[in-house]
């Protein structure tokens, strides 16, 4: 039997190819989730992991709990931008996404969004005043 060398472009076809992309800098790994990207509606996490969307880690193929590392937290113009890898594999550190959160008051309301491969996409406005002025009914 033949053995194929090192240098070999000859890729065996069982061998499973990972989809992988970059968003700052940072690869963020498709084949880890059921869904890119899914809508959360107004759910938004400042920390965590969406574990239901979770597939299992593309590289050791293990379903497990995810670490938090590389947190940042800045401020930009009244606005905090939290910043994390939360979906690193616990077993092999293989980096599934990138979890990004902000919060900001913008006159009378507070607003949130998140965005992350894992997690998915929100965005939620809170007002700060005791009574919601969205809420308020008309009197004529």
């Amino acid at each position: 039997m033949r053995r194929p060398s090192l240098n070999s472009r000859e890729v065996s076809s069982s061998r499973k190819h990972r989809r992988i992309f970059a968003v700052n800098c940072v690869a963020m790994c498709v084949d880890c989730v059921e869904k890119e990207y899914p809508n959360r509606g107004n759910i938004c996490l400042e920390n965590g992991s969406f574990l239901l969307n979770f597939t299992g880690c593309a590289v050791c193929s293990k379903r497990d709990f995810m670490l938090i590392t590389n947190k940042s937290l800045k401020e930009e113009d009244g606005e905090e931008i939290v910043t994390y890898d939360p979906d690193l594999c616990k077993n092999c550190h293989h980096v599934i996404a990138r979890h990004e959160y902000t919060f900001s008051i913008m006159d009378e309301f507070q607003e949130y969004t998140m965005l992350c491969l894992l997690c998915g996409k929100a965005e939620d406005t809170i007002s700060i005043l005791p009574d919601d002025p969205r809420q308020m009914t008309l009197l004529f």
